[in-house]
Formats: structure tokens, C-alpha cells, sequence
């Protein structure tokens, strides 16, 4: 099943694609490879979700933003490369956890986007290697922050 096809099976409808706010490109594509900077989670009312793991968010707080984090990401790739369908699978993903300094659980956060891409992609393509690193600070204060390298066929 194509990810258009699965976002709608899903009822997943992306949000707008964010854009930069600083000196960046949201995406860029080399050869066969799209690189996603860094992005944070958007809440439905377009506000940063901000926040500190082990502070004043638990780990579900932590999982759904990291999960909306996930979507703006899929907004951006779409936005970029016209439509999901020319993603071939995920290669690598990095998770940033803005956290206490002895909170562990940064991958079960990360895992909001990781377990939103594997139901977009499927098992296979939607699953890359993966970092989750605790952070003491974040820009904004977001909560995580998240970048990705995907794989794609030829632009």
C-alpha cells in the first residue's frame, strides 16, 4: 500500500508544512537521499509544544510529541518532493529529548515518531537506524526535536 494510502486508512491527515525559522533549508536532497533538518512538535493550535521530560511531561506527552513532530516531518517531505510515494524507506532518524538530566527513556519518546513512520511505511521501509539523545535544552524549549535521512527514488 502506497503511504497516501495508508495515511488515509490511518486518518491521518498531515498539517501544513512548517516553515523555517532561521537560516535553513527545512529539506535537502542529494543524489538519492532527502535530509530533514531538525524539527519540532506542532500542536493543533500551530503552538510549539514545549516541555521537560521528567520535569513537566510525562513519557506519553513526550511520545505524542514526538509523534507530531513525525507529521510536520511528513508534511515537509511532501510539500518538497511532491507527494510520499517517492520515499523509498527511512535510513536514519535522530531524536533529541529535552529531559531532566536522569530521565532514560528518551527512545520510548522517540518512539512516537518511529512507530508513526513504520505505520506509514511498513515494517521494512519504515523502520532506519536510530539515536535518541536527552538534551538539557532545545531551541524554543520543544520538547524534542527530531531530523531524518530518507531514501528516495531518483528526483
Amino acid at each position: 500500500m502506497n503511504p497516501q494510502a495508508k495515511l488515509n486508512q490511518l486518518a491521518i491527515t498531515l498539517p501544513e508544512s512548517p516553515k523555517a525559522l532561521g537560516l535553513y533549508k527545512p529539506v535537502i536532497v542529494v543524489g538519492n537521499l532527502a535530509h530533514l533538518s531538525g524539527h519540532g512538535p506542532i500542536g493543533v493550535d500551530k503552538k510549539l509544544i514545549t516541555g521537560r521530560l521528567g520535569l513537566d511531561m510525562d513519557v506519553q506527552a513526550g511520545f505524542d510529541a514526538a509523534r507530531l513532530t513525525g507529521l510536520s516531518m511528513l508534511a515537509t517531505l511532501q510539500s518538497h518532493l511532491g507527494n510520499l510515494d517517492k520515499i523509498k524507506r527511512l535510513v536514519k532518524l535522530v531524536g533529541l529529548v529535552r529531559c531532566t538530566d536522569d530521565f532514560d527513556q528518551q527512545p520510548a519518546v522517540i518512539n512516537g515518531c518511529s512507530e508513526l513512520f513504520r505505520d506509514v511505511f511498513g515494517e521494512d521501509a519504515g523502520v532506519g537506524a536510530r539515536s535518541a539523545i536527552g538534551a538539557t535544552s532545545l531551541p524554543g524549549k520543544m520538547a524534542v526535536e527530531i531530523e531524518a535521512i530518507f531514501e528516495i527514488t531518483a528526483p
